[in-house]
């Protein structure tokens, strides 16, 4: 059974804590697959330490860190390349076919940035990182037991969303919000679109996007057998998937849109899942969390239900052909 990569986030931020903490929930639970974590050897000791524990409680990867360059709770080009190596080496890993999958712990997009690195987050430097020369169209989901979204766009203003509209790629992301939906367990997936215009653009009234736009994608998709519906508008559709089960995924049509109503959930049980990825990647749903740092009081939870899902999901990939599995979440 290959392990899980545990990356331990931003070294100033809250990620070794709660990446700590879950391998020891892990530890203690009795889980069969083994974990291995990325990150300064002595950082994460010290952390460790810090929590009450005798030992780190999994075998670490070291990562050469400018340990005196990193101080806690506060952005530097130190911690953004730290971040970025254990990132990278899990990436290594996972490529090789040495490990299962990876877990991230969060970064802080301002030390990424100071370090050289343009990627606006995980996912876009996941997808280079897994194939430079040409990378793959990865989304974000996330989960929680109570809802699911995919995300079109991430990281980009409200502005560039309305002008990067495409029909074509939405159509992607409605394949692969199916596609997860499959790998989750669910054989029929209903797939709810949500509008990008208030009320869905009340025909044309708030704007035309939703029907020159998310429409013809949405009737592409069902042509191609993707129960897709929709445009939906987006204040009323999480509702619908949530409380009265209409919809299994809502495909949301910019960060804010989708991530609101997962977090307004509860950030200890959510999950963010990258689609279109050659291997396993989720991660917890929060940022680094620079106000409790060193306050020892970070909750594990998320990081804890995304360990327990990557294990699920290569559970399933190692599963002889033709084996169904439970339905997931």
């Amino acid at each position: 059974m290959k392990p899980l990569i545990l990356t331990s986030g931003d070294p100033a931020g809250i990620g070794p804590e709660i990446t700590l903490k879950a391998a020891m929930i892990w530890k203690q639970q009795g889980h069969a697959r083994p974990l291995m974590l990325t990150g300064n050897r002595n950082w994460l000791h010290n952390q460790a330490k810090a929590l009450g524990m005798s030992a780190v409680p999994a075998d670490c990867i070291d990562i050469t860190w400018p340990t005196s360059d990193i101080t806690p709770a506060q952005v530097s080009a130190a911690a953004g390349q730290a971040a970025f190596e254990s990132i990278r080496t899990a990436v290594s890993l996972c490529l090789r076919g040495t490990a299962a999958g990876i877990v991230t712990a969060p970064i802080h997009k301002e030390s990424l940035a100071m370090a050289g690195h343009p990627w606006p987050g995980h996912t876009e430097m996941l997808a280079d990182l897994a194939s430079p020369a040409s990378p793959p169209a990865v989304r974000m989901m996330l989960v929680n037991p109570d809802l699911r979204v995919v995300l079109h766009t991430v990281h980009m203003s409200l502005r560039d969303v309305i002008d990067s509209l495409d029909r074509n790629d939405l159509l992607k992301t409605l394949a692969l919000a199916q596609q997860a939906c499959h790998t989750l367990g669910i054989a029929e997936p209903r797939v709810a679109v949500a509008g990008l215009n208030p009320h869905a653009g009340e025909s044309g009234l708030f704007g035309r996007e939703d029907l020159d736009i998310i429409a013809p994608a949405i009737a592409q998709a069902r042509s191609l057998g993707i129960n897709a519906s929709g445009p939906w508008p987006g204040d009323t559709v999480f509702m619908r998937a949530r409380q009265s089960r209409d919809f299994d995924v809502v495909v949301a049509q910019y960060h804010d849109q989708g991530l609101i109503p997962i977090k307004y959930l509860g950030l200890d049980q959510g999950v963010n899942l990258t689609l279109g990825l050659p291997f396993i990647r989720t991660s917890v749903d929060h940022g680094t969390a620079f106000d409790i740092v060193g306050r020892q009081v970070a909750d594990p939870g998320s990081m804890v239900s995304a360990i327990a899902l990557a294990d699920r999901l290569a559970s399933q990939s190692e599963q002889p052909t033709g084996h169904t599995t439970s339905r997931l979440h």
